[in-house]
């Protein structure tokens, strides 16, 4: 089977078009719970064009009022209200339409194809396991609807190891050219996120400093307080690394080392991406075994509330020995981190919801000041969640006599310095899937060059046959995450 695409028209020609942005699995909890409520405000907000219209696809027979019903009542809670405007809202249940198909069935994709606008571009949201993406691509192909204008959004996770995730990739690219192909992360739709590229290489002051032996480690933390809810069905079988580490972190971790690219072409700076990648040094068995750490959750308080231990959630599988926390040491295998290590750490069910990165600069080499010899004196706090900050972590003298230091804060306030509206992450990025911006979506040698840094970790487990520890819900982890550090003198910035 051969590419159906054909020549891709210039972003130009396309904004010009009608677009149909059709949700494959346009029922399920992804766009109930974030791709409507983005596209609502993009519609709020003028982003979208003005001849959109939205098609969710699924398998339950509604029809087009029975489904505006379901997501008047399903999406709109989760909505700011601030956002919601009565008029608006109803305008926008107005570009909605349904199809039934299922698919394996061709004749609900040509149901699908007599839906779309006449000469419109279409993008094609997958918002469905990845075990469906070869026959809905295959059926879309075969209903007529894949041409140059066409694009496909992946959303992860995109395979279970590196063999399944080439696997999409070889199916998806029978029917897509790469340039047509948005793989999702919406991590790197968060302004913070994005904001990392400017933070670093539109800084002279920083850029010289950012490297070994000026930075002594890098932590990067993404912790959450729910646990698996509804999703057990899912999550079992997928785990906090291939959940997490494998994209979300892992795109993190690439933005915080990789080399300045030469401009912000989408594949300038996923080529940079891409080394560093392929220099994270490969663990084995014994690497896997002292420097990664393995948790689940057990019953505990979150808030004050009792919450059940994972095994105790709906779905899960007795004697379950998914990980939901893990915790390792990486190291970028190059000159300009040799020797810095980074810190990953991921979980459910943890004391608090946080992500952020922690940038700890190294002592001065001598210190005049004897009691702080010890101290660590810089650290650059970059907050992603629940508010996005930025802070940069100084000494300064004591008031008083003597000469007493104690670290203050600069805060970069994002909320407060910038008055223009952030748009959510899902909102920026099927924005810029709209206008042809792959600069924040994964490429397909990116996926793979993750997968194969993972896998040994996966199997690594899998040989060592020991069972995840367990840590209450409600707190910070296993004791092993502390160790972890603890051996170097560090702990963990909360």
């Amino acid at each position: 089977m051969h590419n159906t695409a054909g020549q891709a028209p210039s972003q130009a020609t396309l904004d010009h078009l009608p677009l149909d942005m059709i949700i494959v699995g346009g029922a399920g909890d992804l766009a109930v719970r974030k791709l409507l409520p983005a596209l609502y405000t993009a519609h709020l907000h003028g982003t979208l064009r003005p001849a959109t219209r939205i098609i969710a696809c699924g398998r339950h027979p509604y029809s087009r009022d029975e489904y505006i019903a379901f997501v008047r009542d399903q999406a709109q809670p989760f909505i700011d209200s601030k956002n919601l405007d009565p008029r608006t809202w109803d305008s926008f249940l107005a570009l909605l339409d349904y199809v039934c198909l299922d698919a394996s069935d061709a004749a609900g994709f040509e149901r699908l194809r007599r839906a779309c606008q006449e000469g419109g571009q279409r993008v094609f949201y997958l918002a469905t396991a990845p075990t469906l993406f070869t026959a809905i691509c295959d059926n879309l192909a075969a209903a007529g609807l894949v041409d140059g204008s066409s694009r496909v959004v992946l959303e992860k996770p995109l395979g279970h190891d590196l063999n399944s995730a080439r696997e999409i990739n070889e199916a998806v690219g029978r029917r897509f050219t790469e340039s047509q192909i948005y793989r999702i992360d919406h991590y790197l739709g968060k302004e913070t996120v994005q904001n990392l590229m400017v933070l670093r290489f539109g800084n002279a002051i920083l850029e010289p400093l950012w490297r070994a032996p000026n930075i002594e480690s890098v932590q990067i933390t993404v912790a959450e307080s729910v646990g698996v809810g509804s999703r057990a069905g899912f999550y079992d079988g997928t785990g906090a690394m291939r959940d997490m580490v494998q994209n979300h972190i892992l795109q993190l971790l690439c933005i915080i080392a990789m080399e300045p690219p030469v401009s912000l072409d989408p594949d300038a700076v996923r080529d940079e991406k891409l080394k560093v990648l392929r220099s994270l040094r490969r663990m084995k068995l014994a690497d896997i075994a002292r420097d990664t750490v393995r948790g689940q959750y057990v019953g505990g308080a979150v808030d004050g509330e009792p919450v059940p231990g994972y095994l105790q959630e709906d779905g899960v599988p007795a004697g379950s020995a998914t990980e939901t926390f893990v915790a390792l040491r990486a190291h970028v295998n190059n000159w300009r981190w040799a020797n810095v290590p980074f810190f990953i750490r991921t979980g459910k069910r943890m004391a608090r919801r946080m992500s952020q990165i922690v940038i700890q600069f190294a002592n001065p080499p001598f210190s005049i000041f004897p009691e702080a010899q010890h101290n660590h004196t810089n650290r650059l706090v970059i907050q992603l969640q629940p508010e996005e900050s930025i802070q940069l972590q100084l000494m300064a003298k004591q008031p008083g006599s003597g000469m007493q230091m104690l670290p203050v804060n600069l805060n970069l306030d994002l909320q407060s310095a910038f008055t223009e509206r952030r748009p959510e992450a899902y909102e920026r990025l099927l924005v810029d899937v709209i206008k042809g911006r792959l600069t924040h979506f994964m490429r397909r040698d990116e996926l793979e060059a993750a997968w194969s840094w993972v896998d040994p970790i996966l199997e690594g487990w899998r040989l060592l046959d020991e069972p995840p520890l367990r840590y209450k819900a409600g707190t910070r982890g296993p004791d092993a995450a502390a160790a972890l550090l603890a051996r170097d003198g560090m702990e963990w910035v909360e």
